[in-house]
């Protein structure tokens, strides 16, 4: 006789595997709350010292301040300075004019007082040199050869080059000095800078030339 057992037919199944769940991984990303504008700008109110509050406070306060002076360069005396100078400019130059002036008109005997003042009195100036040009041009014509040819001799060496004094100087060597050697030397040079000297009317009408002075410039050229 067989004997059952009650339990058999109440087993269990076996327990079957179980795979493993695999969870996905999260990333966790922590974002920072937003700034609080209003708590920095009262953490900056309270920072500032009281001046530049009273400034924010009161905007009208910047019109109010005065602007800064400005630099210049150059002091009063220095202005005061050259004020003068431009007035002792402007002078010379309206005396030296009026000689020019009165020798274009013949006048050689005022053209001599003009030209002679500006080489007194302002002989600091480099354009002085001209109105000795304009005086020896007059003594040679009022009779005064020798201090007119000894200024021309000068003058030739201070404006080495200006065409006119070296053939004033010429005429005057020829005529007076009998020095037709130095003459023609004189003669060369302003003719090579300005070849007008060897017209008469040039010098007669242009440069207005001093009627005893164009009339030595003639025997020059002539040879006679």
């Amino acid at each position: 006789m067989t004997v059952t057992n009650p339990f058999q037919h109440h087993r269990l199944p076996p327990p079957q595997p179980t795979k493993p769940h695999h969870h996905p991984i999260q990333i966790l990303t922590l974002t920072p709350p937003p700034p609080t504008t209003t708590t920095t700008r009262r953490v900056l109110l309270f920072s500032l010292p009281i001046s530049s509050l009273l400034l924010l406070s009161n905007p009208s306060s910047f019109a109010a301040a005065p602007p800064p002076p400005s630099y210049d360069p150059v002091s009063p005396s220095e202005r005061d300075a050259s004020s003068a100078l431009a007035l002792r400019v402007s002078e010379a130059v309206r005396l030296l004019d009026l000689g020019r002036d009165f020798q274009a008109h013949g006048d050689f005997g005022q053209a001599l007082h003009y030209f002679s003042q500006v080489v007194k009195d302002y002989r600091d100036f480099a354009f002085t040199e001209y109105a000795r040009v304009g005086r020896a041009l007059a003594l040679y014509e009022l009779g005064d050869r020798e201090e007119a040819i000894a200024e021309m001799e000068d003058v030739s060496i201070s404006l080495k080059g200006y065409p006119e004094i070296h053939a004033a100087l010429a005429a005057a060597l020829y005529v007076d000095k009998h020095a037709p050697l130095l003459a023609e030397n004189q003669f060369t040079i302003a003719t090579l800078l300005d070849p007008h000297y060897t017209d008469l009317t040039y010098v007669k009408e242009t440069k207005h030339w001093p009627p005893s002075l164009i009339s030595s410039l003639q025997h020059f050229i002539t040879l006679s």
